[in-house]
């Protein structure tokens, strides 16, 4: 009853959602070439009572498919729970062109501050949010926030890219130490281009001014092993930056499908360490 109770709170806690093309026309791949941008949307879910903050929401998937709902709609709805707009990002699966998602997430986050009036939302505390392989994505987004699409600026691409903060729940963070082949695999293809692995260990690229993380991931993670978490983490507060990293007990890769104590425990700390960051009040 208290579950039902909740997601009824959930869902009555946002406006109608709105599906939005992410590109207008054919989309850039990252290397001067454009395909196709039908399949790269977002949903812009609006709380009732916002608080200015936006979290744009990559779900995982291996980056060989979207696991919408749990790690997409749901996180929205939660988020517009507490008065934060949540826009679900369906990315464009890579299929061995990598930079494609990165492009995607960076268009995404300059279309949030486009619209930041019309939705209501603060242009500085517009962040990031990514699970598993989408948590891969949304580190990326944290530490090459620089653009690499070559279109003449618009009223969007002249928007920054740069994520005020990002959110972590069992991400995919090295690509050669511990990785996750599947993502590594889809992501770059069999044989990955040099310097394609470093790019995209994300733990590396940590620098002064990127953008703080809050992570989360369970010790008994046996898809994803918390030591890409634990990386990130400590290249964070290498960097002087105001991380947060809960170990949790338990839940494996998924946390026990989107439920239970682990899953309740990153949301409370996550939404605790957003207002340490004066993202919320």
């Amino acid at each position: 009853m208290r579950f039902l109770l909740s997601l009824l709170a959930l869902t009555a806690s946002s406006f109608a959602a709105e599906t939005l093309p992410l590109w207008k026309g054919d989309a850039p791949e990252g290397d001067g070439k454009f395909s196709d941008s039908s399949k790269a949307k977002l949903t812009v879910h609006l709380p009732e009572k916002p608080n200015g903050a936006a979290i744009v929401i990559c779900p995982g998937g291996g980056y060989g498919g979207l696991v919408t709902k749990g790690e997409g709609h749901g996180i929205a709805a939660w988020l517009n729970a507490h008065g934060i707009a949540g826009i679900v990002l369906e990315y464009r699966l890579p299929a061995g062109r990598p930079y494609v998602p990165l492009l995607d997430a960076q268009q995404a986050i300059r279309t949030v501050r486009a619209n930041a009036a019309q939705w209501k939302i603060d242009p500085k505390k517009v962040g990031i949010i990514g699970f598993s392989a989408g948590g891969h994505l949304a580190s990326t987004a944290t530490v090459h926030f620089e653009t690499i699409e070559t279109r003449a600026p618009d009223a969007i691409t002249s928007q920054s890219s740069r994520p005020d903060f990002s959110i972590l729940i069992y991400p995919v963070i090295s690509m050669d130490e511990g990785v996750h082949r599947g993502s590594k695999k889809n992501l770059m293809g069999e044989t990955p281009a040099a310097g394609l692995s470093d790019y995209f260990s994300t733990q590396r690229h940590v620098k002064a001014g990127t953008p703080p993380a809050f992570l989360a991931h369970a010790i008994d993670d046996k898809v994803v092993g918390i030591e890409n978490s634990r990386m990130f983490y400590e290249a964070q507060k290498k960097a002087g930056l105001p991380a947060r990293l809960i170990e949790l007990p338990n839940g494996g890769h998924g946390l026990n499908g989107y439920k239970g104590p682990s899953w309740d425990k990153w949301q409370v700390e996550s939404l605790l360490w957003l207002k340490e960051i004066k993202v919320l009040e």
